[in-house]
């Protein structure tokens, strides 16, 4: 059976006296550490697909699985704890906090799971070091380029060590080259059998970095293609 599934999956809203089908009766199939990115227009559904894949929103119908856990059956303090063990999220605007140095925007995603605080200063320091921000451990966002930023949030996800990766627009406020470091970085990671949802609006991300490519159009999966090896180098 796949790691993440979904059937009939559906979010609805109203808005006035309009429903909006924002995810529609979508099917879905992903196996444990592919790097799946969903594109599509503007208000295609493809971030409310990864908001429900994140536990972040609750389905208006159908059901959606991950690691054998019925999201759609789970309680809000059910679906806190699924968030803080599985999922790690990454979003275009970073959301760090701004009177934060590196270390402790790190340091909060382990805050609220019992690590001492020794030790979530140990692993927070540990995941800078590693995606290459040692020397900016003490430095508060507004002090780091844009790359620096999202290289930060990507080490508050990882640092709790979750199942799933989920990234909205991650390159979307990020110029070219800090782009490719993003994306090269996000590959390395699912060859260590991360899996990655990401949405994007950047098709040189998705050509580069997905193992599969869905096209949303109108809260439906329109298309679903496996891709070749790419020049980032997926194995």
């Amino acid at each position: 059976m796949a790691w993440l599934r979904t059937a009939e999956l559906c979010r609805y809203y109203t808005r006035g006296s309009q429903e909006i089908r924002a995810v529609d009766r979508v099917d879905l199939e992903i196996e444990r550490g592919e790097f799946i990115v969903v594109v599509g227009a503007s208000g295609s559904g493809k971030s409310t697909l990864l908001n429900l894949a994140a536990g972040l929103d609750r389905p208006t119908a159908g059901h959606i699985e991950v690691g054998g856990e019925r999201l759609d059956r789970l309680s809000r303090r059910e679906l806190s704890r699924y968030r803080a063990r599985k999922v790690g999220m990454v979003f275009q605007s970073f959301n760090l906090l701004p009177h934060h140095t590196a270390l402790k925007n790190v340091e909060m995603a382990l805050y609220f799971n019992g690590t001492p605080r020794r030790e979530r200063r140990a692993q927070a320091h540990e995941m800078l070091e590693r995606l290459g921000l040692g020397d900016r451990v003490d430095h508060r966002p507004g002090d780091l380029s844009g790359g620096e930023q999202q290289r930060v949030a990507i080490a508050r996800a990882l640092v709790k060590r979750p199942e799933m990766i989920c990234a909205d627009e991650p390159t979307g406020n990020l110029d070219e080259e800090n782009s490719r470091s993003i994306v090269d970085l996000l590959v390395e990671l699912n060859r260590e059998d991360l899996t990655v949802l990401a949405v994007t609006h950047d098709t040189d991300m998705a050509r580069r970095a997905a193992s599969r490519i869905l096209r949303m159009h109108y809260g439906r999966v329109t298309s679903d293609t496996s891709t070749p090896e790419s020049s980032g180098g997926r194995p």
